[in-house]
């Protein structure tokens, strides 16, 4: 192996301005400590992959030459913007490879890539060209010394390059409080870089960290981490590696922090969020479990096909609300569609099943379907109920039954002033699409057009409430920070104070191991930022639930979250909506031009506000 001259060996602790007489003696009683320290093996394992062209292919090489093997799905590959200035940062468990193999990543998606990294990488020829080398150790000239790695970092990324970091400088390692491997505190110097250029930032999060030797050695002092950092190299030979990457963070989320080290402490957060037990669906109390406690009884037979078509054409014409080329919405009382409504009843047991809910009966009906309205999507080609929801008008159901006549009363106590407020409204509920119907959009929204098409026949119902679920099939992290997030944004907390929960949902603080508790929800700026959180954690890459997020774009605002124990214990909020405060356009899109018109007339109200706004187009 040779050296550029003037420069000292790449592997080696003998400096070159030894005497050459006294060179082949030092080399030799340094021997075993080189080989302690990894120093050997390194310099073996760069003499086979030197021949390299460029950095790329060296990268590549010495990790085929490792044989360690990065594990990442291509779906999170996909996040990695192919154009466009960008900032990557990651946890740095190992203190080596990690840049690496991301390195590696990266070039295989992008060319113009730089790595901030420590100054002796620049011993490496190869890597030159790739990093922008700094002095990670805090010593009295640090900061002068970095001051122009700082100056070429920014002009990098305002050419539009993408900017590779480990924010941390040194490798994790044990913590006493609380007892863990982390990263030590991110630079803000980092922090100062992102709100110079405004670049977007891609979190990465690296699983595993080094092992108890390791650790150990760094507790007697935090240099001897980094001497043994060349042999934790060498060390991850054979080992697989599990990195996940999140979504890209917009700059107009990062900008609102006002110093550079909560902006660093918020991207930490998301980072290590990438490496909860909760994600990829480890941990909580799934609906498998459930199951196991109570076995789902099996659903009854569906009802004849002809005989529910018979009851739907019986229907006066004037029952029919929406219609689209072959399906149809319709209104009717349980009276009306006794076989409809056996039907039904076995498609929201399918329906609630197949999303991890259900009661487990052979089919969901109860004794509020008898005096609530239904509305139902019917497919006159296949003679089937497409989806439904059930609707309770409140002043009616008070009148007659009192509070116990409706369905929110089982799962929320409401004091008498709550529904003087509301005056006379509609609870929704009970709804859902079958399966086979749900990889479209557009049956929620026929259902939609229909229950616009009954408000504007019925104007005085201004205001929608009911239960909306999140599921089991979500975990505990994200119902947690949806929930939070919501009663943070809520403008209804006057409507709030007079509801209670019957089994209130554990909303305690979550904490991410790594960096402490997750900051409040104030944090988070709109709910499309906890849209993208959720899809981070989530396995399968979702949303927040579709109905949700149609309720708050329509300007539902959240009071309280329950624990239904007797429906597969999915967590409820209950949600209310003023359609007075919802956007025109929104209103016009349901109930027709004249259809709003009619409503906003009645209401006195012709312009409106708008609530949480989630993009509809997100809710396919």
């Amino acid at each position: 192996m040779e050296e550029a001259l003037g420069e000292d060996p790449i592997f080696s602790i003998v400096p070159r301005t030894v005497p050459k007489k006294h060179r082949r003696f030092f080399e030799f009683a340094a021997g075993p400590l080189e080989h302690l320290l990894g120093l050997r093996q390194c310099a073996a394992l760069y003499d086979r992959i030197q021949s390299q062209g460029d950095a790329h292919a060296f990268m590549r090489e010495a990790l085929r030459q490792l044989d360690v093997r990065p594990q990442v799905t291509p779906e999170e590959l996909e996040n990695i913007p192919r154009k466009g200035p960008a900032i990557v940062v990651g946890n740095h468990p190992f203190g080596g490879i990690e840049g690496v193999i991301m390195a590696d990543i990266l070039l295989g998606c992008r060319p113009d890539v730089k790595i901030v990294a420590n100054f002796l990488l620049n011993r490496i020829p190869h890597l030159r060209a790739l990093t922008i080398p700094v002095d990670p150790f805090n010593r009295s000239g640090s900061v002068r010394t970095n001051i122009g790695p700082m100056r070429e970092a920014l002009h990098w990324l305002s050419s539009g390059g993408m900017l590779l970091v480990f924010p941390a400088g040194e490798v994790s390692h044990l913590k006493a409080s609380p007892i863990e491997v982390a990263d030590p505190a991110w630079s803000p110097a980092i922090g100062r870089i992102i709100r110079r250029t405004g670049a977007p930032v891609l979190p990465v999060f690296f699983r595993g960290h080094n092992g108890p030797g390791f650790q150990a050695v760094g507790l007697i002092h935090p240099r001897l981490r980094t001497a043994l950092l060349a042999r934790q190299l060498v060390s991850m030979r054979g080992r697989a590696v599990k990195i996940d990457i999140g979504r890209l963070i917009p700059f107009r989320w990062l900008q609102r922090y006002a110093g550079d080290a909560e902006l660093m402490a918020y991207l930490r957060w998301r980072t290590y969020l990438l490496g909860h037990p909760a994600r990829r669906g480890k941990c909580g109390f799934k609906p498998a479990v459930i199951s196991a406690f109570r076995r789902p009884r099996p659903l009854v037979a569906a009802q004849d096909a002809e005989a529910c078509r018979r009851e739907v054409e019986r229907l006066p014409a004037d029952q029919c609300l929406a219609q689209s080329g072959d399906q149809s919405v319709w209104q009717a009382t349980a009276e009306q569609i006794p076989l409809v409504m056996q039907e039904i009843g076995r498609l929201r047991e399918l329906s609630f099943r197949a999303a991890g809910e259900g009661t487990g009966k052979p089919l969901d009906l109860d004794r509020f379907d008898a005096h609530y309205l239904h509305l139902f999507i019917w497919n006159a080609e296949t003679a089937e109920i497409v989806g439904a929801y059930r609707i309770g008008a409140t002043d009616r159901i008070l009148e007659r039954y009192g509070r116990s006549g409706l369905y929110s009363s089982t799962l929320f106590d409401s004091r008498v002033e709550f529904f003087r407020r509301l005056g006379p409204a509609l609870e929704m509920g009970r709804s859902f699409v079958r399966p086979e119907y749900q990889r479209s959009y557009s049956p929620l929204l026929l259902l939609w057009k229909g229950i616009g098409a009954f408000i504007a026949r019925n104007p005085r119902y201004r205001m929608l409430f009911g239960p909306v679920s999140i599921s089991r099939d979500y975990s505990d992290l994200s119902r947690n920070l949806i929930a939070t997030t919501l009663l943070q944004h809520s403008q209804a907390k006057d409507l709030a104070v007079m509801v209670r929960p019957r089994h209130p949902a554990n909303l305690r603080p979550i904490r991410v191991p790594g960096c402490g508790y997750h900051p409040p929800p104030s944090c988070f700026q709109d709910f499309k930022e906890v849209c993208s959180v959720i899809a981070d954690v989530e396995f399968k890459q979702r949303d927040v639930p579709v109905l949700l997020r149609h309720y708050l774009n329509l300007g539902g605002q959240l009071l309280a979250f329950n624990i239904d124990r007797t429906f597969g214990r999915v967590m409820d909020g209950l949600i209310v909506v003023d359609l007075t405060q919802t956007d025109v356009k929104t209103l016009q899109r349901y109930m027709g031009a004249a259809g709003a018109a009619t409503f906003l007339s009645y209401h006195g109200a012709g312009t409106s506000s708008e609530g949480v706004s989630v993009a509809e187009s997100e809710a396919g």
